[in-house]
């Protein structure tokens, strides 16, 4: 057959860098998918569903950003076809949004004659499917010719793989698709994103400020992670002699047992007032947010420095010096701007004593079984094992209390959706060689049970930990704390291992006593395995020290 707008999708992405792209057919994206079909080199990765297909697109960019930080930005295409098909992507491009995933969501579109006012009434038809994109992702391209098809995936690339990242959305009519393409074969097509330096006169006044400062500490974000900039973190800290703590979404980026690491406790008001005490406080790559702000009630007592990519997130919370700039450039920029301070061993006392008195708290509540449970997960992992979370009480406590280094963690903390664990964790495992692990309670596993037909149609190496206690653990907790009863969190499931069974996943029904070596047997097995683990966990009380 001769080449067709599909192949002009196809050539240029394989030009811009893709090797897989996550795809669901439709009937208005059958000329991409045909394309796919015959193209070299690419990897087609499928779901069941459209929102997994983008959580596991998600998954994938995520895992090859960890693995290779300083590399190509590794923006992941996703292919689905029009209306139900790509709305159906949307809750999963808000998490993608929110966590700073660079995807690039390519539907298809009804026919150009029914587009701009002209003839209406085609299957999947939205009055502007368009706008329904706008205010989820971060930008959006139309094509509505051929010849237009090589410049809108290449600024949408662009606009994915500039910090700060995040998911873009291209639709391409139906007919433009199967028409026949008129234009050579596409191999040249390059995306440059432009790198986002800081202001150097605002790095000086920066590094003024932290020399000056006898008691500064720094809030390490996302941000930093996606940057690739643990390094200068490092440096910068050990030269400050500052403490360090990490947000939810920025686990690893410091050392965890590092002697300024005060680790990311962030729901603790012990930690919450140890940042707020900072005569400097530097905040990098993180936007204070809810969770990194203890619910808002976070209030700096000194000065303020926050390095974002995000220019509208800068000072938005709370009065600052702010720095637009990808947290890597301005880190090895302050490092190398800062002067080096002898140790004298205050912080680290500090910072021990801060742990401790984390300790105590959570020693004098009942929780053995939950500090129990999330051991036995960690230690169950080989090296560098990542694992995807979903929005569960375990998953809860893995944002506080999960050790990353040597285990990345990758959460649904960003837009707080259901649905995570299992199809992101897909989308990591075809992105690496060796096992990956996901965690879902019984309720978020509900939303990916058929992405186990993608698992064993695939091959791909996930052990996916579904922890069952019968409904939606921790809107149960939120609803008793706040009414005294619950109502509506009481699910009735299926028997959870006969389910993975029967399509053909080994499944185990384990204990507390057995699930380390039950994990640990899944994860050295290859190929897709799942582990029921029967338990009524609770969530920690943070004990706010202004009640």
């Amino acid at each position: 057959m001769d080449r067709i707008g599909g192949d002009l999708v196809v050539e240029t992405l394989r030009a811009l860098g893709a090797d897989t792209v996550f795809g669901l057919p439709g009937q208005h994206a059958l000329g991409l998918f045909e394309a796919l079909r015959r193209a070299p080199g690419l990897t087609l990765v499928g779901a069941r569903v459209e929102n997994n297909l983008a959580f596991a697109a998600d998954g994938f960019a995520r895992a090859r950003l960890t693995a290779d930080p300083h590399g190509p930005v590794p923006v992941t295409p996703m292919i689905v076809s029009t209306g139900p098909g790509a709305l159906l992507t949307l809750a999963s491009l808000q998490e993608a949004r929110a966590a700073s995933v660079p995807v690039l969501g390519i539907s298809s579109q009804v026919p150009a004659a029914g587009l701009g006012g002209g003839r209406h009434g085609y299957l999947h038809e939205l009055p502007d499917q368009r706008a329904s994109f706008r205010d989820v992702v971060k930008s959006t391209h139309v094509v509505r010719t051929a010849a237009q098809i090589p410049t809108a995936l290449r600024e949408a690339w662009e606009s994915a793989a500039t910090a700060p990242y995040g998911p873009v959305w291209v639709e391409i009519p139906q007919d433009v698709l199967l028409a026949p393409a008129t234009l050579p074969e596409l191999t040249s097509v390059r995306a440059a994103p432009v790198p986002l330096e800081p202001l150097p006169e605002l790095i000086a006044e920066a590094a003024r400020l932290l020399d000056a400062a006898e008691n500064p500490a720094i809030l390490a974000g996302g941000g930093v992670l996606r940057a690739g900039a643990a390094e200068p973190l490092r440096e910068l800290a050990e030269a400050l002699r500052a403490p360090v703590l990490s947000t939810f979404g920025g686990k690893g980026a410091f050392g965890w047992d590092h002697p300024l690491s005060g680790q990311s406790w962030l729901e603790d008001w012990h930690s919450t007032e140890f940042l707020a005490a900072a005569d400097v406080l530097l905040v990098i790559g993180s936007g204070l947010g809810e969770l990194s702000s203890n619910y808002h009630r976070f209030r700096p007592r000194g000065r303020m420095i926050q390095i974002e990519a995000d220019a509208g997130k800068l000072a938005a919370n709370h009065p600052a010096l702010g720095i637009h700039a990808d947290a890597g450039h301005a880190l090895r920029a302050l490092a190398a701007a800062v002067s080096r301070r002898d140790p004298d061993g205050r912080a680290e006392t500090a910072v021990a004593d801060l742990l401790a008195a984390v300790t105590a708290r959570l020693d004098a509540q009942p929780l053995d079984l939950e500090r129990r449970v999330l051991g036995e997960v960690r230690a169950a992992l080989p090296q560098d094992t990542p694992s995807y979370w979903d929005m569960t009480i375990l998953g809860y406590w893995a944002w506080s209390a999960w050790n990353a280094d040597g285990a990345p963690i990758h959460t649904a903390q960003g837009a707080g959706g259901l649905g995570y664990g299992l199809p992101g964790a897909l989308g990591a495992a075809a992105a690496r060689r060796g096992p990956v692990l996901a965690v879902s309670g019984d309720g978020g596993a509900a939303y990916g049970f058929a992405e186990l037909a993608t698992a064993v149609q695939h091959g791909l190496d996930v052990t996916w930990l579904i922890v069952d206690d019968g409904g939606y653990g921790i809107l149960r907790e939120y609803m008793t704390g706040q009414f005294g009863r619950a109502h509506a969190t009481e699910l009735a499931r299926p028997d959870l291992v006969a389910l993975a069974r029967a399509f053909g996943v080994p499944a185990t029904l384990s204990t507390v006593d057995t699930l380390r070596a039950d994990l640990a047997a899944a994860l050295a097995t290859p190929g897709p395995a799942v582990v029921v683990l029967p338990a009524v966990l609770r969530m920690f009380e943070p004990t706010h020290l202004d009640k």
